[in-house]
């Protein structure tokens, strides 16, 4: 199957090798991944329309940071760590809600949709308490097309400049006018992050580990790395499926008038460094983020979203994919769960990367610049996060 590959050059001496396993279980690396990179990486939260009215909010959980994206009274949508500033409490628990204000359920400390504190149960027990100086923690916040980000510090390209060699593409999807139609799903894995995402922009193990959608795709199957982010692409193929759910789906799709003929029948991939995907269809768009929790934890994040269309045969094809991807869900697990295993063996060594394996190398290639000891073979002697950092190739 034709992958047809766009590497970007680089001078790096271990281009042509994937990473060492160790790097997939090593708690050490793993909190060098936080501190360096994780903590820095854009995170989707949810849709602005989803925060559609003034008190509406969403949370997100990530890396043992809890936060809440809620819209103000004048419209505003603002970002906070959802934490009291009294005794550090949880403001709000769940996904999402609505609230005039954001009451903290231990001491009922209040606050503002803008974050400010305006409320302290006896405030005479606190003299000269400054409540403008202990208003909620504000979370770096960013709207691309719609969807909204938050980072928990500085370091990382915004999203827009990520997404900017693809914005002619994205475009005719109208992201700004998707609501959704389902709930976040939140699925544990005893994964690396890494494992999942690797496989995610990984083209070879498709025809093997996939037969649904070597049937739905044929050779069309395509993979290319950029700088911030990796494009799949499957064109859904003329000849009806053998697997019954795959022939009615081709079948049901009905054409979408605001997207270009070359989009009628694509099936569109990006996954975002290091761990935000989109999964774009003519019929809905679904994100999924690949949460780290500790060295061999990851819950898979998603929800889907589509356009208002309520014909019947819409609703047919988007329940097909919902059963087409359930599989292609199942299999990947089954996939990198073997994947997870091997990286714990002392026998695994780094092995080689095709010349068409563009988005690994890419993957591994930004992973050695940022923390350079992913080159070695076997971790450094315990400590060496607070040692000086090997001197990075660029």
């Amino acid at each position: 199957m034709s992958t047809s590959p766009r590497l970007i050059p680089d001078a790096d001496p271990d281009d042509h090798l994937s990473l060492p396993g160790w790097l997939y279980h090593d708690a050490e690396f793993y909190e060098a991944e936080v501190a360096r990179f994780l903590r820095a990486a854009p995170q989707v939260v949810c849709h602005i329309n989803e925060l559609a009215r003034p008190g509406e909010w969403r949370t997100l959980e990530y890396l043992g940071e809890s936060v809440v994206v809620v819209r103000g009274d004048e419209g505003e949508v603002r970002a906070f760590a959802n934490v009291c500033r009294h005794r550090g409490s949880r403001l709000v628990d769940g996904e999402g809600g609505c609230a005039k204000k954001l009451i903290c359920p231990y001491h009922a400390w209040t606050y503002e949709l803008d974050g400010r504190l305006s409320g302290v149960p006896m405030k005479a027990q606190y003299p000269g308490l400054d409540t403008s100086a202990h208003g909620l923690f504000p979370v770096a916040l960013e709207i691309w097309r719609g969807f909204v980000f938050v980072t928990l510090e500085p370091g990382a390209p915004s999203v827009a400049e990520m997404m900017a060699p693809y914005e002619h593409e994205i475009a005719p999807y109208r992201f700004e006018e998707l609501q959704p139609i389902g709930r976040v799903t939140l699925r544990p894995r005893a994964l690396n992050w890494k494992t999942i995402a690797d496989n995610y922009s990984d083209g070879l193990h498709i025809p093997v580990g996939h037969p649904g959608l070597t049937r739905l795709f044929g050779r069309s199957y395509a993979i290319e790395a950029n700088d911030h982010c990796d494009r799949m692409t499957g064109l859904l193929a003329d000849r009806p499926s053998a697997n019954p759910s795959e022939r009615a789906y081709q079948h049901f799709l009905p054409r979408v008038d605001h997207l270009p003929e070359a989009q009628q029948k694509l099936w569109l991939y990006y996954k975002l460094w290091p761990n935000v995907a989109f999964d774009i269809y003519p019929d809905q768009i679904d994100f999924m983020q690949f949460l780290p929790i500790g060295p061999a934890t990851t819950v898979i994040r998603e929800i889907s979203y589509a356009l208002p269309d309520d014909r019947r045969e819409m609703r047919a094809a988007r329940y097909l994919n919902w059963r087409i991807n359930r599989q292609v869900n199942a299999e990947d697990t089954e996939l990198i769960s073997r994947v997870q295993a091997g990286m714990g063996s002392p026998s695994y060594v780094a092995g080689p990367l095709g010349t068409s394996e563009v988005c690994l190398r890419s993957f591994a290639r930004k992973l050695r610049r940022l923390i350079p000891e992913a080159r070695l073979p076997r971790p450094p002697a315990p400590g060496w996060t607070r040692r000086p950092a090997m001197q990075a190739i660029d």
